[in-house]
């Protein structure tokens, strides 16, 4: 077996299965639920000590078609999937107890899959891929995260200018409104700019903002036609949790890493210490590599299965999962971070200067 098909084989079993599972629960309710959730908890967990790191691509063999194809399998089975899950939720024929189990489990293969998954997707040339990784975001309504991540998280990453760089001592329930709203204006500015530049108003229908509201409006609707009342609160209660889990990834893949200023006054360029990494041995393949995100901020057209973690990039102490958890404390993500955020940015001044 070559080293690419083992490399397609651990995306492929690490990120499938809870869709596959879910849709499973949706179809003939049982204990897929429980296993879906499982899978992306106790087994990630534990598969986390005993799986080495993924390796980038460059390091193996020419690029491969793979890598798009099961994004677009991943996305297309999360559209599939949300309508499956909203009419289980509502439906009266389960338990409750069978009900939040699907729910949680739905809400973190939509967290930590869905997610980055469309993250690869927006970031592709394949007009086909990127609108498809729109579509996902849009479902989640969350679809402004498309404009607000390539026009303003990418270009300001690291400053003040962008509204999801966590500020020093921060917690993560004081950053999540201000990055939520801020996000949200911040990429509406930046379309409006690119109009104003066609001639163009603000209010012109080519604004994808449009798509984002009103695509976003749509599902809600869709939901409440499909469930009811029980329909429309299952889908915000999946948005939110979903929109918590995105704006807990910003959170922790950037906090106290900031740009500096140069001597001659402008800010130092995006460089490896801007993020923070999470390399691990199972989490980053279900994850897509997220967690290898200084390489993505260097290279942000490069597939996932190409992305590396270098010897001096900043690394969290546990995975994205945990350190997801930790965050939610202030108080126990304070003492583990901020002294190691306070490390990093003082050997990048030392080499600055």
């Amino acid at each position: 077996m070559t080293k690419d098909r083992i490399l397609f084989l651990r995306y492929a079993t690490a990120a499938l299965p809870p869709l596959v599972l879910l849709l499973l629960e949706t179809l003939a309710a049982g204990p897929w639920g429980v296993l879906a959730l499982i899978h992306l908890t106790v087994f990630a967990a534990l598969l986390d000590k005993w799986l080495a790191p993924p390796l980038s691509r460059d390091s193996i063999e020419a690029p491969s078609l793979w890598p798009d194809r099961l994004s677009a399998v991943l996305a297309l089975g999360h559209l599939i999937l949300l309508p499956c899950i909203i009419v289980f939720l509502a439906s009266p024929a389960h338990g409750f107890g069978e009900k939040l189990v699907a729910f949680l489990a739905a809400a973190s293969f939509m967290g930590q899959v869905s997610h980055p998954n469309a993250h690869e997707l927006i970031h592709r040339r394949t007009t086909a891929l990127r609108r498809l990784g729109a579509a996902v975001y849009t479902s989640m309504l969350f679809g402004h995260h498309v404009s607000a991540h390539r026009l303003v998280h990418h270009r300001h990453v690291g400053t003040i200018q962008d509204p999801n760089t966590p500020l020093s001592g921060e917690s993560f329930w004081a950053y999540l409104p201000r990055a939520s709203l801020g996000s949200f204006r911040a990429g509406l500015a930046e379309e409006v700019q690119k109009l104003a530049r066609r001639g163009a108003p603000a209010y012109h229908p080519s604004n994808p903002y449009f798509i984002w509201i009103t695509g976003g409006a749509a599902t809600l609707i869709l939901a409440l036609i499909l469930g009811g009342f029980w329909g429309g609160v299952a889908m915000l209660g999946l948005a939110a949790l979903t929109h918590i889990q995105i704006m807990l990834s910003d959170y922790i893949q950037h906090y106290g890493l900031f740009r500096m200023e140069r001597a001659d006054g402008r800010l130092e360029a995006v460089g490896p210490h801007h993020s923070w990494n999470a390399p691990r041995g199972f989490s980053s393949y279900l994850m897509l590599n997220a967690p290898s995100h200084s390489d993505h901020h260097m290279h942000p057209d490069r597939p996932y299965d190409s992305l590396s973690v270098g010897r001096d990039e900043p690394v969290l102490p546990f995975s994205m999962p945990i350190m997801a958890v930790m965050a939610t404390i202030p108080p126990l993500w304070h003492r583990n971070m901020d002294k190691r955020a306070a490390r990093v940015m003082a050997a990048a001044q030392a080499h600055l200067a």
